[in-house]
């Protein structure tokens, strides 16, 4: 998988609301009604990482979720991460 350049991060960001690109990944927070809520989406997010094979470092405290998605074997951001955000924006709007 290609690395991609910080003027192609720049580009795809622009297709995602709330992610930005920081210290090599891309990262964004949501944040829940409470835990129960924030950790059916945490469930429902990791059978989509399992399907694609790519999976977030990401963190949960009571109601709030935080992702940073990247490529380690690339060592940096690619196609991967850009298509797993996109999943979790899907899963996010479904709720």
């Amino acid at each position: 998988m290609k690395k991609l350049s910080e003027q192609e991060i720049e580009s795809q960001l622009t297709k995602l609301s709330g992610w930005e690109y920081v210290d090599g990944a891309i990262e964004t927070s949501f944040e829940f009604k409470d835990f129960k809520d924030a950790f059916s989406v945490m469930t429902r997010i990791a059978f989509e990482c399992e399907a694609q094979g790519h999976h977030p470092d990401w963190s949960n405290v009571y109601n709030s979720l935080h992702i940073r998605l990247n490529t380690h074997d690339a060592e940096g951001i690619t196609e991967k991460d850009f298509k797993l955000a996109q999943s979790i924006e899907e899963i996010i709007e479904s709720e």
